[in-house]
């Protein structure tokens, strides 16, 4: 699963999804489901408290190289050092943010963050392992 096959030097197009971080079984990666006190891995069968939930970063990207467009998408910490900080630390500033705020529609946050995401990577050059 993690093994690298190749490397893909291409430039980033566009950012295809909005939502970068997801709640992550810790044994299969899976999206979780939340509610407002539990979670349940619907793959692997685990659950447990809402609070206790791990998140993990997903970023799909669509990028080109010279040639063609590719659509990937990045998981899990090697997007640590561009995001600056973990999955869960950046799901929880963004939790306290929205409740600091009083905001409770999470739209403008969202947008915010998507905006920054863009800024970082689209039009930049990077290497993917594929």
């Amino acid at each position: 699963m993690n093994s690298v096959q190749g490397l893909l030097a291409a430039s980033v197009i566009s950012i295809q999804n909005s939502c970068f971080v997801y709640p992550a079984c810790q044994n299969c990666f899976s999206r979780l489901t939340l509610d407002s006190r539990r979670f349940n891995c619907l793959k692997c069968g685990c659950t447990g408290e809402a609070k206790d939930a791990s998140y993990r970063y997903r970023l799909s990207l669509k990028i080109a190289d010279t040639n063609d467009l590719f659509d990937i998408t990045v998981f899990g910490s090697c997007l640590d050092p561009f995001f600056g900080v973990t999955a869960e630390n950046l799901q929880r500033y963004i939790q306290d943010f929205n409740q600091l705020s009083g905001e409770t529609n999470t739209e403008s946050s969202t947008r915010v963050l998507v905006q920054a995401v863009e800024t970082c990577f689209i039009g930049k050059r990077f290497i993917f392992g594929v």
